[in-house]
């Protein structure tokens, strides 16, 4: 591994542990050089399905992409990093389970939307907001009424 701090390409590692979910896991090291210490994480690399988007064209599944978009819609929300990771590794597994080459940004869309509906109203509104492209204040206020809706017809236990 190349040190971040003097490009040595020597180094020992001092721990290993895995994630909670075990899916990745977190090396300690130390460069044999300068002696500095930094992190370097090891995930299993999966396949993800290419994205067809609005326009037809195909398109990596960028995973760096969705968490901006996510993040965006999360500002200055009490929505932790932890949070955003599971939901990011839910909709990888569910896209995996989709079991396509392809699938439709409409489908990673509507996973994110469910998602954060459950977790944060006002970041659904949010991310709803830029990714259903609203025309109008109208139909931005028909999604806030159906979720005004929704929440009156489940109250709070």
């Amino acid at each position: 591994m190349r040190c971040p701090f003097c490009s040595f390409n020597e180094d020992k590692v001092i721990d290993s542990r895995t994630a909670k979910d075990s899916s990745v896991i977190r090396r300690r090291r130390e460069c044999l050089s300068c002696n500095r210490r930094f992190n370097t994480f090891e995930r299993v690399e999966i396949n993800l399905p290419m994205i067809i988007k609005r326009d037809s064209s195909r398109v990596a599944y960028d995973r760096h992409k969705v968490e901006s978009g996510i993040r965006k819609a999360c500002e200055k929300r009490e929505v932790s990093q932890e949070q955003i990771e599971e939901l990011l590794n839910e909709l990888e597994q569910k896209l995996l389970e989709h079991g396509e080459k392809e699938v439709p940004v409409a489908v990673v869309g509507e996973h994110v939307m469910a998602a954060l509906k459950n977790l944060d109203e006002v970041a659904y509104i949010r991310f709803a907001s830029v990714y259903r492209q609203f025309k109008d204040i109208g139909e931005f206020m028909q999604e806030l009424q159906g979720l005004l809706k929704q929440n009156s017809s489940h109250p709070p236990a």
